[in-house]
């Protein structure tokens, strides 16, 4: 209903702008009555609404169609092609009401007096409306998407952000620490050992923290030495199994991903002496498994938001491929993705595992060039178009000027912002700008410091 109400009250528009537009040319005003006036008037909203619903149907279905990104071309000239050919028909049918109908011309000498002419003011009318159109709609696309890219790199930044937040359950680190006390007093040698591995384990964290991937293998050995602290503490009732290295040096996974898989295992089973928790990890194909008895737990503590649920956020972030849980009646397994270069599917920069900001500046530039030389070709293909259109039917009045220019000076600002890099508003104007935004902040926070 509201784009509908809305719709109507840009038809009510158009209809009073050709009201005065089509006076102007043709008949300066010169009404005998009032009410010849105002039949006038309901006749140019007539004939806006029809036409303008008409080709706004057309639009939306336009726009609903599946167009691939290469279909620019392709979509400015059915779109011309359409909006030409609805218009003409509806302007048949409309003068075959007004004519016959209202007028009550006979049929035959409706039709034998028909001439091209008789269609030309309604026909470059629609042509500019469809061209303004176009620009306004491309551009926003535009806009849309350039917003929409922002969004996803500022999600995939606030989703690293809140995993790396609860990578370590504060629980682990209360709960290292109590265990810490005790053998202090009971075994000052293991007190010591395992405050080496707890430091080892913080150690990790602070290294991998920018990092979306990390070797397998530098992941085993952070598992290995995590569950020297769980055997530390629950002594006998953990098994624990591992591979010393992966079969494929170059295979990654998620950072911690292992260890918050061990921490789930351990949250919900069973362990004590009398039912020990086996757990085992393994590859399996192009997966690597985490496997456990399944002994669960009576009451399980509410969760903490990390584990499973984590790892498979990340994951989702990083490829296609999906993170493989099975649950058995005696056993509980999770297959993470091993990831190479070839397969994984967001920009990163391997060697160094993070977003390489040079890349995707270079990628949005690319990107803007594309979108320049689509409009530059639209503009050189339907420019000739609207020439000839005027020059045959309406050379009198040479409106194409209006269409040229406005295009034009879009054009005109499209190219300076793509290829003007160190100018005010420039390419590189917006980098410049935020790193010395970033740096006057971070001089005001040295001042406080």
């Amino acid at each position: 209903m509201q784009k509908l109400i809305k719709n109507s009250f840009w038809a009510f528009i158009i209809g009073c702008a050709i009201f005065v537009i089509s006076n102007l040319i043709y008949g300066g005003f010169q009404f005998e009555s009032f009410r010849e006036a105002l039949v006038n008037f309901a006749l140019n909203q007539m004939y806006s609404f029809v036409l303008g619903f008409s080709n706004m149907y057309f639009f939306d279905f336009m726009e609903r169609y599946p167009w691939k990104k290469t279909d620019r071309i392709k979509r400015i000239v059915i779109g011309i092609f359409g909006s030409t050919t609805l218009t003409l028909i509806g302007l048949f049918f409309l003068r075959l009401l007004t004519m016959v109908v209202i007028y009550g011309m006979p049929f035959s000498e409706f039709i034998d007096g028909e001439k091209f002419e008789y269609y030309q003011f309604g026909l470059w009318i629609t042509l500019t409306i469809v061209t303004i159109f176009h620009v306004a709609y491309f551009y926003n696309r535009y806009q849309q998407n350039k917003i929409k890219e922002q969004k996803v790199i500022a999600g995939t930044a606030s989703a690293k952000f809140d995993a790396l937040k609860n990578q370590l359950d504060p629980h682990f680190l209360f709960n290292s620490l109590n265990v810490l006390t005790s053998l202090i007093e009971e075994n000052p040698e293991s007190a010591q050992k395992f405050t080496t591995s707890l430091s080892k384990v913080y150690r990790y964290v602070l290294e991998q923290k920018d990092k979306e991937l990390v070797s397998v293998d530098e992941e085993l050995e952070f598992a290995k030495t995590y569950m020297s602290l769980l055997k530390m503490r629950f002594e006998d009732s953990i098994v624990f199994e591992v591979p010393e290295k992966a079969s494929n040096p170059e295979s990654k996974v998620v950072p911690l991903s292992l260890q918050l898989l061990l921490e789930n295992a351990v949250k919900h089973n069973t362990v004590t002496s009398s039912k020990p928790l086996h757990i085992r990890i393994y590859e399996a194909g192009s997966d690597l498994v985490v496997e456990n008895n399944l002994q669960p737990k009576e009451i399980v503590k509410k969760s903490s938001g990390v584990g499973l649920s984590n790892v498979m956020q990340r994951y989702n972030l990083l490829t296609n491929r999906k993170i493989d849980i099975t649950k058995e009646a005696h056993r509980f397994a999770v297959a993470i993705p091993m990831l190479t270069k070839q397969i994984t599917i967001m920009e990163t920069d391997q060697s160094q595992s993070r977003i390489n900001d040079s890349y995707v500046r270079a990628r949005n530039h690319v990107d803007e060039l594309k979108n320049f030389y689509y409009s530059l070709i639209s503009y050189v293909l339907v420019m000739p178009l609207l020439i000839y259109v005027n020059y045959k039917f309406l050379w009198g009045i040479q409106w194409f000027w209006f269409p040229m220019l406005g295009w034009g000076i879009g054009l005109l600002i499209q190219a300076y912002k793509v290829f003007v890099k160190n100018a005010v508003l420039g390419s590189s104007w917006e980098k410049r700008k935020i790193e010395q935004f970033m740096r006057e902040e971070e001089d005001i926070k040295k001042r406080w410091n």
